[in-house]
């Protein structure tokens, strides 16, 4: 675990429940990936994630954020609008970024 401040890295893995929803969702499926990926883009933003985004196969999405403690990376988790929904399942792990890629300024 990486810890900074009292800060430490949390990784979510999500999955889809139903995985025919990556190429055609139902409308309720894909209101609830754009409310997921809505509600990313608030937290990156805001500095919460550090970097999310799905498998090209289809096969999961990952969620790098940064959290207090498990309590809070599980509720942070629990309130992704895809995971609320029940459009995708989702497992939380303590995560240590060992090499981060940052661009020449």
């Amino acid at each position: 675990m990486t810890q900074e401040n009292d800060v430490t890295t949390w990784i979510y893995v999500v999955h889809l429940i139903r995985p025919a929803a990556r190429t055609s969702p139902t409308e309720e499926e894909s209101a609830a990936i754009d409310r997921h990926f809505a509600h990313l883009q608030q937290a990156c933003s805001a500095g919460t994630v550090r970097l999310a985004g799905p498998a090209t196969d289809g096969a999961f999405g990952i969620v790098i954020f940064e959290a207090e403690d498990e309590t809070v990376a599980r509720s942070f988790m629990a309130d992704d609008p895809a995971v609320r929904a029940g459009v995708m399942t989702a497992e939380l792990h303590p995560f240590h970024v060992s090499i981060e890629y940052l661009p020449c300024r």
